[in-house]
């Protein structure tokens, strides 16, 4: 129980850039409806280190920052009854015989996987690979890394006796459990969508050594306690650890508030994620010449979604503007974006050199030069062009969904931290020219709150959940404007990417 005798719990959400804890609470909402009550306690950077011409991921740095959110929540009062993770998907450590860590896991941007979908997918087929894995063929994704390890000889292939992806192992840092969750086993590619079966004949066929794969646990599972060297070190009771919708995008679909059972999502950040809910998954050669993924979610759902580069490309560009002495946050380059000339040039955010960090400025500029527009000079003007070009490519997506699903989306709900971009909103909005519902912003770490609330048995399950969001949370709405400008645009959008192709 925490304050005021209200049940908490206590949730770390870690995205590519950054990590926060925050506790949740069920409280009185007023007529006689409970509500759920967030507070962030602690929040920390996250940033990929590169040793040589690798990139990796500072893993004990970030599992020391989870230590000081969980010391935290006992110092300021609470005590949460138990603990979810949720983190970035694909990524993973390896632990030998003994249970130690070999060496610190590779980052998602990592170079090593270069051309290897190709080299995978010539000998194999895209199709096949499609059909047996459910997603889009993404360079990240963890098949794509494990085949690079085996390419290169790793020894720490030979040596290691299991994979635990992020979420998992720091789990298993914490409480000493080796565990995999169902939602962050459906990103490795790995998984049989159909079946939710680890793919042997496939591992088999790339090398990749099947006794790495622990059988996956549903959403909701507890994981166990922390172990008494961590309680000791933090002076804190063993709360128990829950398996949530460990991949960050599960849960926070788990938390879009729909009331409505067909319902289109976007969840916004440094990825962005836009998709539809399905109780099967969909492996039909449009869905994959659409390029959608089949993931896991929770509550035996399936997310038919696709990966679009996000707000990765304006972090970016922000980044080497601080490098230049240009400091301005997020707020400012957005409202300085307002007054920039509209529909001024456009680029494909989907495009290969976007994926790459460094150098994003000159990447922008080469794009609008290559297909005869005016390149960005100021930096308004680079935003104005990233966030309309990504609502555009909003629209091409949600239509996508559309055909391959035979639904109709009458609006679409954002959620996740993009959505305090409120330019972007309104772009997305007149761009796909229906509603957008907003909110809530910590969608993720939310989500991780109802999975541990329903293992607790304060919440019945995923409908319940979400109208606890929907009780809990505003959500601001965004309407559409005039369509004509839109739709001109939409269509040069269109003609460039497929001049492209």
């Amino acid at each position: 129980m925490a304050k005021g005798g209200a049940a908490s719990v206590l949730a770390f959400d870690l995205g590519a850039s950054s990590g926060r804890a925050l506790i949740g609470e069920l409280a009185d909402g007023g007529d006689g409806r409970e509500a759920l009550k967030v507070k962030e306690i602690h929040r920390f950077a996250n940033r990929a280190i590169r040793v040589g011409r690798h990139l990796h991921w500072d893993l004990l740095r970030l599992l020391d920052e989870i230590k000081q959110g969980i010391r935290k929540a006992f110092k300021e009062g609470y005590a949460p009854a138990t603990l979810g993770i949720d983190t970035w998907g694909v990524d993973f450590g390896l632990l030998d015989a003994n249970g130690e860590l070999l060496g610190n896991p590779y980052h998602y941007r990592d170079s090593q996987t270069d051309g290897l979908i190709e080299e995978v997918a010539g000998w194999i087929g895209r199709e096949e690979l499609f059909r047996q894995g459910g997603l889009q063929l993404m360079p990240f994704n963890t098949i794509y890394q494990l085949y690079a390890m085996r390419k290169a000889s790793s020894p720490m292939l030979d040596i290691a006796q299991t994979l635990l992806l992020t979420p998992d192992l720091l789990a298993y840092l914490l409480t000493g459990v080796r565990s995999c969750e169902y939602t962050m086993a459906t990103t490795t590619q790995l998984l049989h969508p159909a079946s939710k079966q680890w793919n042997a004949p496939l591992m088999e066929r790339l090398g990749i050594p099947t006794r790495l794969f622990l059988d996956p646990v549903q959403p909701g599972t507890p994981i166990g306690p922390l172990t008494p060297a961590v309680c000791e070190e933090l002076s804190v009771p063993p709360v128990q650890v829950v398996a949530v919708g460990t991949h960050d995008t599960e849960s926070a679909v788990a938390a879009v508030p729909a009331r409505e059972e067909i319902f289109a999502y976007l969840v916004c950040g440094t990825w962005s994620l836009l998709g539809t809910e399905l109780p099967e998954p969909l492996l039909s050669r449009e869905a994959m010449e659409a390029e959608f993924s089949n993931e896991g979610g929770v509550g035996g759902t399936y997310q038919l979604l696709k990966n679009i580069m996000g707000l990765w490309i304006l972090q970016e560009c922000k980044g080497e503007w601080e490098e230049r002495g240009i400091h301005a946050s997020f707020g400012e380059l957005a409202e300085a974006a307002e007054r920039a000339e509209p529909f001024r040039s456009l680029i494909d955010p989907d495009d290969a050199r976007f994926y790459a960090p460094g150098g994003m400025t000159g990447k922008v500029r080469a794009y609008c030069e290559e297909t005869g527009q005016p390149a960005p000079r100021e930096p308004a003007e680079f935003v104005r062009c990233i966030l309309e070009s990504l609502a555009l490519r909003y629209r091409q997506t949600l239509e996508l969904a559309e055909k391959v699903t035979g639904r109709t989306f009458g609006a679409l709900h954002m959620v996740g931290g993009g959505i305090q971009n409120k330019l972007l909103c309104r772009l997305t909005a007149g761009a796909i020219g229906r509603p957008v519902y907003a909110g809530p912003v910590e969608a993720s770490a939310i989500g991780n709150m109802l999975l541990q609330l329903i293992a607790l048995g304060r919440c019945a399950g995923l409908k319940e959940a979400r109208r606890l969001v929907a009780d809990s949370f505003p959500v601001q709405v965004y309407e559409p404007g005039r369509a004509e400008p839109w739709n001109e645009r939409y269509a040069a959008f269109l003609r460039m990417r497929k001049n492209r192709a």
